[in-house]
């Protein structure tokens, strides 16, 4: 969670209008209150989307899709969260504030920045003037608009075009601090690329950050990266990845290849769903960030022993993160084959039903069990469940590691119970995955969710979520922070919130929950209406909620008191209390 001021994330909320977020991306069509359309979320042919103007939420009865302007953008755009509220700050006409440290940050980043959007633009200049390079582009097969949309550019190999042409604009000291130029000890500075082919590498909003050059003419090495920068991480970074997920917006799977020219090639026959690690193997950092876009994660790897040494390292980083709902596959290429060759071969269809069918991470793993140990000796079997156990063990607890370790155990020898004991001791405490989305039901109407079980809490958040100005009626929620009622606590924090911002918009209250494990409860609550043979009104259901509630808080003290009585005498003021207590009749 980037540190932007809640307030701003409040106001912005506000002054977002849903309906117009979504109908730029989505035809809607109003309908009563609300505004439906097919999801596009999910493939359907009878509307179950919809959107509430005066709750700000969409929701959709099909898959479950639902939440906020934020979400919409995270899920339609594949936008983290930060790029998101730019987004829509953008829209808005508004600055994204930063905290202290967040400012200085900006203040270090941005010179770095521009000076590498500068030398792309350059790069890209020099391409179309340049022969060799566009030759070797053509003889390669990549399309002038692959090159566009990638930005691919050439370095002239002289040694000061970049200190000759940014230096005025930049200066020699930022040129350096982004890579883009370097020096011999005692020497004079000059440009790091020089006569390569130029790959830009972007973040997450599509700036420059960085650079990968392959070489055209004779000479090592054949690729060089920009060094490590303040913006320019190579543990973190993945080429390709900002322009797969703008290519896609239902970008479902994304495909790890070796090298930059492999998503490049890809991306030549449609296949825009590739990246590449920059050089290093890949990282749990990478995997994060490639599973905040797609549920499901190929990699790429030659059918030799090297591409399944390097298939056995990316299983070892992807397990830790793996928790239920996320995919790993390994797709093995055939011998002399590259992603390109292949393509090139067997079409963009053929190689999609090789993604289709790549090995997964599961038989992956107790396949490669089976070849390192001895599994026909109770030793080799012994050893095989010890490596599994510390593979196994950083794990998310969930359903996959459950089976994982039943496999396991059945190829050691053991009970699944055994084996689960190997995992136990030194298992790190997880929070449990979050809930899968629910199972396609047919379309509903909005008013259906009265269905789910409301107990008071939830009316009463629900009550309030819809309407945040009720809580100005209730004054004291010291009560509800003593009640021994699951989500008691939540309903105390929320009344609290809102009588201290009394301003805030249904869905810039759920935002304040954003990162909180109540967060997906808060945004079904905020789906729920009344039946409409309901006669009560929100401040009379509301009344009712809080007096349930007021009543169970009443017998949990008078059962603590009966309790202490057996124990003790109580003191007279205890006992008018307690009788106080029993006297008040149920709601």
């Amino acid at each position: 969670m980037s540190r932007i001021p809640r307030a701003f994330i409040d106001e912005l909320i506000a002054r977002t209008d849903l309906v117009e977020l979504v109908g730029a991306r989505v035809p809607l069509k109003k309908q009563g209150r609300e505004y439906a359309a097919c999801c596009p979320f999910h493939a359907e042919k009878t509307p179950s989307f919809y959107v509430s103007p005066q709750k700000q939420f969409y929701h959709c009865f099909g898959c479950g899709a639902h939440g906020t302007a934020i979400d919409f953008l995270m899920q339609h755009d594949n936008l983290d969260f930060v790029e998101a509220v730019e987004e829509l700050a953008r829209q808005a006409g508004m600055e994204v504030p930063r905290e202290a440290g967040d400012r200085r940050e900006a203040d270090t980043h941005a010179p770095l920045i521009a000076a590498n959007e500068a030398a792309a633009t350059r790069f890209e200049a020099h391409l179309r003037r340049n022969a060799r390079a566009v030759d070797y582009l053509k003889a390669r097969g990549v399309s002038g608009e692959v090159a566009r949309d990638y930005r691919l550019g050439y370095a002239v190999d002289t040694r000061d075009d970049l200190l000759r042409a940014l230096t005025p604009d930049h200066g020699e000291a930022t040129l350096a601090a982004a890579g883009l130029t370097t020096r011999r000890e005692g020497g004079r500075p000059y440009d790091r690329f020089r006569g390569r082919l130029m790959f830009p590498i972007r973040d997450g909003r599509g700036r420059v950050v960085g650079f990968g050059g392959r070489l055209l003419g004779d000479g090592t090495p054949k690729y060089l990266n920009t060094p490590e920068t303040p913006v320019f991480h190579k543990g973190h970074l993945l080429y390709g990845l900002f322009e797969a997920r703008r290519a896609h917006t239902r970008l479902e799977t994304l495909l790890v290849v070796e090298g930059y020219m492999d998503v490049i090639a890809l991306a030549q026959f449609g296949l825009r769903n590739a990246v590449a690690t920059l050089g290093t193997a890949t990282t749990r950092d990478h995997l994060e960030r490639l599973f905040r876009v797609v549920p499901r994660v190929v990699f790429c790897f030659d059918g030799d022993r090297a591409g399944g040494e390097a298939a056995w390292r990316a299983m070892e980083q992807a397990l830790p993160v793996l928790r239920d709902g996320r995919e790993v596959r390994f797709l093995f290429l055939p011998q002399g084959d590259d992603p390109d060759s292949l393509v090139r071969r067997e079409g963009p269809e053929g190689f999609q039903a090789r993604i289709h069918d790549a090995k997964p991470l599961s038989d992956t793993l107790l396949d490669g069990l089976a070849q390192r140990h001895d599994t026909s000796s109770r030793e080799g079997r012994a050893t095989l469940g010890q490596t599994a156990a510390a593979l196994l063990r950083p794990m998310p607890p969930g359903l996959l590691r459950s089976q994982l370790a039943a496999d396991v155990a059945h190829i050691a020898g053991v009970s699944p119970e055994r084996f689960e004991q190997q995992l136990a001791p030194d298992t790190p405490h997880a929070k449990p995955p979050p809930p899968a989305a629910p199972p396609r039901r047919p379309p509903r109407r909005p008013g259906n969710l009265q269905r789910l079980t409301l107990t008071p809490v939830r009316l009463a958040l629900s009550l309030l979520l819809n309407r945040p100005d009720l809580a100005a009626r209730v004054a004291d929620t010291a009560w509800l922070r003593e009640l021994q009622t699951p989500g008691a606590d939540l309903l105390a924090q929320m009344l609290e919130t809102l009588h201290a911002h009394p301003h805030l918009t249904p869905a810039a209250l759920v935002e304040r929950w954003r990162d909180s494990e109540a967060a997906p409860h808060l945004l079904k609550l905020a789906q729920w209406q009344p039946p409409p043979a309901e006669e009560a009104t929100p401040e009379q259901l509301l009344e009712d909620a809080l007096g349930r509630l007021r009543h169970r808080h009443a017998r949990q003290r008078a059962d603590a008191l009966l309790k202490a009585a057996g124990e003790r005498p109580l003191t007279e003021e205890e006992k008018r209390t307690l009788q106080e207590l029993l006297s008040r009749p149920a709601p």
